[in-house]
């Protein structure tokens, strides 16, 4: 059965494409924004997400964490799917609660079979994000990860296949997957427990790089849109 998904997407092509450009979808709903769609409350099993929404016609709408929160808040599974490429403004939306993060630069069947892999509960990092974690374990800002866990990051991290890790760990390729499962869903919920500062700490960034990048209470879309568009601090 193929998931159902919702589309948040303030460009009208993008909208009106997507079924056709990925039959793997059943799209319930494809809306410009994050107010329209939980003003409808579809069912589905995944929202993709594009984190620029503002235009000229909608210039106060949610976006960016604003909109990952608003849509997690209602319980839905969020899936980003933008051109954003920014690997803080990416890991920002993990910890902000999104279960995913999709390039639009990649080919579509290979974004729909992401798509399908977070509809059906697992988690898709970018491997920018995967860098950013995996140093973060290093140096014990994430602690919880076992010895053959940190061996699985080390070599993702590093661009390596599911088949090479295999390899090297003398697994199968399929066990392999189901540490990376069960990997990524831990280090996401890691994640969303650090503070900005565990992070410039741990990433050797200068105090406040984060502050108004990174998730929090007082997240305002102003700060954030702001933020996404300067330069990445970089660890």
């Amino acid at each position: 059965m193929r998931p159902a998904v919702a589309v948040v997407e303030d460009a009208a092509l993008m909208r009106e494409s997507f079924s056709l450009l990925m039959p793997g979808l059943d799209v319930v709903a494809a809306v410009a924004s994050v107010e329209e769609l939980t003003g409808r409350r579809p069912v589905v099993d995944v929202v993709l997400l594009d984190l620029h929404l503002a235009n000229l016609e909608q210039p106060d709408v949610r976006q960016g964490i604003a909109a990952i929160r608003a849509l997690t808040g209602y319980g839905y599974r969020v899936c980003v799917y933008s051109q954003e490429e920014r690997r803080f403004v990416l890991a920002a939306c993990i910890a902000a609660g999104a279960s995913g993060a999709v390039s639009k630069a990649l080919p579509t069947g290979r974004a729909e079979q992401l798509f399908i892999e977070v509809a059906s509960g697992g988690t898709v990092m970018p491997q920018s994000v995967v860098g950013i974690l995996e140093v973060l374990v290093r140096r014990d800002c994430i602690t919880l990860l076992s010895e053959r866990q940190r061996q699985v990051l080390h070599g993702r991290a590093r661009g390596l296949s599911y088949a090479q890790v295999a390899r090297q760990l003398f697994v199968s390729e399929s066990t392999l997957r189901g540490y990376w499962l069960d990997l990524t869903r831990s280090l996401s919920e890691s994640l969303r427990t650090l503070t900005p500062g565990e992070i410039e700490r741990a990433l050797g960034l200068a105090p406040g790089d984060l502050l108004e990048l990174w998730p929090g209470e007082a997240t305002d879309v102003r700060n954030w849109w702001r933020t996404a568009r300067e330069p990445d601090p970089g660890p």
